[in-house]
Protein backbone atom coordinates (compact mmCIF):
# COMPACT_ATOMS: atom_id res chain seq x y z
CA UNK A 1 0.00 0.00 0.00
CA UNK A 2 1.12 3.46 -0.66
CA UNK A 3 2.73 5.37 2.50
CA UNK A 4 0.91 8.31 2.10
CA UNK A 5 -2.40 6.09 2.21
CA UNK A 6 -1.24 4.68 5.22
CA UNK A 7 -0.96 7.65 6.87
CA UNK A 8 -4.09 8.86 5.65
CA UNK A 9 -5.49 5.49 6.78
CA UNK A 10 -3.51 5.60 10.49
CA UNK A 11 -4.94 9.76 11.12
CA UNK A 12 -8.17 8.47 9.92
CA UNK A 13 -8.17 5.86 12.45
CA UNK A 14 -6.79 8.02 15.23
CA UNK A 15 -8.95 10.81 14.69
CA UNK A 16 -12.39 8.97 14.81
CA UNK A 17 -11.17 7.59 18.11
CA UNK A 18 -10.67 10.87 19.76
CA UNK A 19 -13.97 12.31 18.04
CA UNK A 20 -15.66 9.44 18.98
CA UNK A 21 -16.46 11.18 22.67
CA UNK A 22 -17.77 14.39 21.39
CA UNK A 23 -19.66 12.33 19.22
CA UNK A 24 -21.15 10.82 21.98
CA UNK A 25 -22.11 14.45 23.80
CA UNK A 26 -23.11 15.59 20.87
CA UNK A 27 -26.20 12.95 20.25
CA UNK A 28 -27.38 13.80 23.85
CA UNK A 29 -28.92 17.66 22.38
CA UNK A 30 -31.42 15.38 21.28
CA UNK A 31 -32.70 14.62 24.05
CA UNK A 32 -31.65 17.45 25.96
CA UNK A 33 -34.04 20.71 26.58
CA UNK A 34 -32.97 23.53 24.11
CA UNK A 35 -34.52 26.97 23.42
CA UNK A 36 -34.37 27.31 19.78
CA UNK A 37 -33.99 24.03 17.34
CA UNK A 38 -34.49 25.34 13.52
CA UNK A 39 -36.11 22.97 11.44
CA UNK A 40 -33.83 23.20 8.50
CA UNK A 41 -31.65 20.91 5.59
CA UNK A 42 -28.68 22.37 7.35
CA UNK A 43 -29.36 20.13 10.21
CA UNK A 44 -28.54 17.47 8.81
CA UNK A 45 -26.94 17.54 5.27
CA UNK A 46 -23.93 19.15 6.30
CA UNK A 47 -23.02 16.19 8.52
CA UNK A 48 -23.95 13.80 6.44
CA UNK A 49 -22.48 14.94 3.47
CA UNK A 50 -19.10 14.63 5.65
CA UNK A 51 -19.93 11.26 6.55
CA UNK A 52 -20.28 10.48 3.00
CA UNK A 53 -17.11 12.02 2.27
CA UNK A 54 -15.70 10.18 5.32
CA UNK A 55 -16.95 6.87 3.92
CA UNK A 56 -15.28 7.42 0.24
CA UNK A 57 -12.42 8.38 2.39
CA UNK A 58 -11.73 5.20 3.70
CA UNK A 59 -12.59 3.71 0.16
CA UNK A 60 -10.05 6.17 -1.57
CA UNK A 61 -7.78 4.42 1.42
CA UNK A 62 -7.74 1.81 -0.83
CA UNK A 63 -7.45 2.99 -4.04
CA UNK A 64 -11.29 3.25 -4.97
CA UNK A 65 -12.51 6.44 -6.42
CA UNK A 66 -8.66 7.79 -6.81
CA UNK A 67 -6.36 8.25 -9.71
CA UNK A 68 -3.42 5.75 -9.30
CA UNK A 69 -0.68 7.40 -7.16
CA UNK A 70 2.00 4.94 -8.94
CA UNK A 71 1.47 6.99 -12.18
CA UNK A 72 1.00 10.32 -10.84
CA UNK A 73 4.51 10.83 -9.22
CA UNK A 74 4.84 14.48 -9.96
CA UNK A 75 1.70 15.35 -7.85
CA UNK A 76 3.54 13.58 -4.78
CA UNK A 77 4.13 17.46 -3.58
CA UNK A 78 0.51 18.01 -3.96
CA UNK A 79 -0.68 14.87 -1.71
CA UNK A 80 2.04 15.59 1.04
CA UNK A 81 0.24 18.98 1.15
CA UNK A 82 -2.90 17.37 1.64
CA UNK A 83 -1.45 14.82 4.06
CA UNK A 84 0.19 18.28 6.11
CA UNK A 85 -3.75 20.13 5.86
CA UNK A 86 -5.67 16.62 6.66
CA UNK A 87 -3.67 16.08 9.87
CA UNK A 88 -3.26 19.55 10.89
CA UNK A 89 -6.94 20.56 10.71
CA UNK A 90 -8.64 17.43 11.63
CA UNK A 91 -7.14 17.40 15.09
CA UNK A 92 -7.58 21.44 14.74
CA UNK A 93 -11.51 20.54 14.42
CA UNK A 94 -11.50 18.04 17.41
CA UNK A 95 -9.53 20.79 19.78
CA UNK A 96 -12.56 23.13 18.64
CA UNK A 97 -15.35 20.80 19.56
CA UNK A 98 -13.76 19.79 22.76
CA UNK A 99 -13.23 23.66 23.35
CA UNK A 100 -17.02 23.87 22.77
CA UNK A 101 -17.50 21.88 26.34
CA UNK A 102 -20.91 21.52 27.39
CA UNK A 103 -22.06 23.84 24.46
CA UNK A 104 -21.03 21.12 21.74
CA UNK A 105 -24.01 19.61 19.81
CA UNK A 106 -24.37 18.08 16.51
CA UNK A 107 -27.41 19.86 15.57
CA UNK A 108 -27.68 23.75 15.15
CA UNK A 109 -29.34 25.04 18.23
CA UNK A 110 -29.22 26.81 21.54
CA UNK A 111 -29.27 25.17 24.92
CA UNK A 112 -30.92 26.03 27.90
CA UNK A 113 -27.82 27.24 29.48
CA UNK A 114 -25.83 28.06 26.10
CA UNK A 115 -22.34 30.21 26.75
CA UNK A 116 -20.55 32.12 24.07
CA UNK A 117 -17.43 30.50 23.91
CA UNK A 118 -14.86 33.18 23.49
CA UNK A 119 -11.39 31.43 23.93
CA UNK A 120 -9.35 29.10 22.53
CA UNK A 121 -9.39 29.05 19.02
CA UNK A 122 -12.67 30.54 19.03
CA UNK A 123 -10.72 33.72 20.06
CA UNK A 124 -9.76 34.50 16.46
CA UNK A 125 -12.60 32.40 15.01
CA UNK A 126 -16.46 32.31 15.36
CA UNK A 127 -16.65 28.64 13.45
CA UNK A 128 -13.00 27.00 13.64
CA UNK A 129 -15.18 23.54 13.39
CA UNK A 130 -16.19 24.31 9.83
CA UNK A 131 -13.19 25.60 7.99
CA UNK A 132 -11.44 22.72 9.66
CA UNK A 133 -13.89 20.47 8.51
CA UNK A 134 -13.74 21.35 5.33
CA UNK A 135 -9.63 21.91 4.82
CA UNK A 136 -9.75 18.17 6.53
CA UNK A 137 -11.75 17.33 4.18
CA UNK A 138 -9.88 19.03 1.33
CA UNK A 139 -6.54 17.84 2.09
CA UNK A 140 -7.76 14.27 2.41
CA UNK A 141 -9.12 14.33 -0.69
CA UNK A 142 -6.08 15.90 -2.18
CA UNK A 143 -4.08 13.39 0.02
CA UNK A 144 -6.00 10.69 -1.42
CA UNK A 145 -5.94 12.02 -5.06
CA UNK A 146 -9.50 11.21 -5.04
CA UNK A 147 -11.31 12.47 -8.25
CA UNK A 148 -14.51 12.00 -5.61
CA UNK A 149 -13.71 13.79 -2.70
CA UNK A 150 -11.96 16.82 -4.04
CA UNK A 151 -14.92 17.88 -5.94
CA UNK A 152 -17.56 17.17 -3.26
CA UNK A 153 -15.81 18.91 -0.99
CA UNK A 154 -15.67 22.03 -3.51
CA UNK A 155 -19.35 21.78 -4.99
CA UNK A 156 -21.28 20.26 -2.13
CA UNK A 157 -19.81 20.72 1.14
CA UNK A 158 -17.92 24.12 1.06
CA UNK A 159 -21.50 26.00 0.58
CA UNK A 160 -23.81 23.76 2.61
CA UNK A 161 -21.22 24.68 6.00
CA UNK A 162 -21.13 28.68 5.01
CA UNK A 163 -24.71 28.37 5.09
CA UNK A 164 -24.99 26.46 8.29
CA UNK A 165 -22.16 28.54 9.78
CA UNK A 166 -24.44 31.56 8.68
CA UNK A 167 -27.64 29.93 9.96
CA UNK A 168 -25.90 29.60 13.48
CA UNK A 169 -24.45 33.35 12.98
CA UNK A 170 -27.90 34.46 13.39
CA UNK A 171 -29.23 32.22 16.41
CA UNK A 172 -26.24 33.65 18.31
CA UNK A 173 -26.82 37.47 17.67
CA UNK A 174 -30.32 36.75 18.36
CA UNK A 175 -29.85 34.85 21.52
CA UNK A 176 -26.70 37.06 23.12
CA UNK A 177 -27.59 40.22 21.08
CA UNK A 178 -24.69 42.99 22.22
CA UNK A 179 -22.83 40.39 23.78
CA UNK A 180 -22.23 38.85 20.43
CA UNK A 181 -21.82 42.04 17.54
CA UNK A 182 -18.44 42.74 20.48
CA UNK A 183 -17.36 39.08 20.17
CA UNK A 184 -17.63 39.37 15.73
CA UNK A 185 -15.71 42.54 15.91
CA UNK A 186 -12.92 41.01 17.57
CA UNK A 187 -13.15 37.60 15.77
CA UNK A 188 -13.21 36.59 12.02
CA UNK A 189 -16.54 33.66 10.47
CA UNK A 190 -14.50 31.02 9.50
CA UNK A 191 -11.03 32.72 8.55
CA UNK A 192 -9.16 34.16 11.58
CA UNK A 193 -9.82 38.16 11.59
CA UNK A 194 -12.04 38.18 8.23
CA UNK A 195 -15.80 38.48 8.20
Amino acid sequence: MDPINILVAINLFLTISANFSGAKTGLKTSITKVIERPDTYLQKWPPNISAIILLISILGVFGIGTFNASQMENYNVIRIVGLVLFVIFSWLQIFAYKSLGKNYAQDIVIKKEHELVTSGVFKVVRHPQYISQLLSDLGLGLALLSYVVTPLVIIVEIPLFIARALLEEKMLLKHFGDKYINYKKHSGFIVPFIG
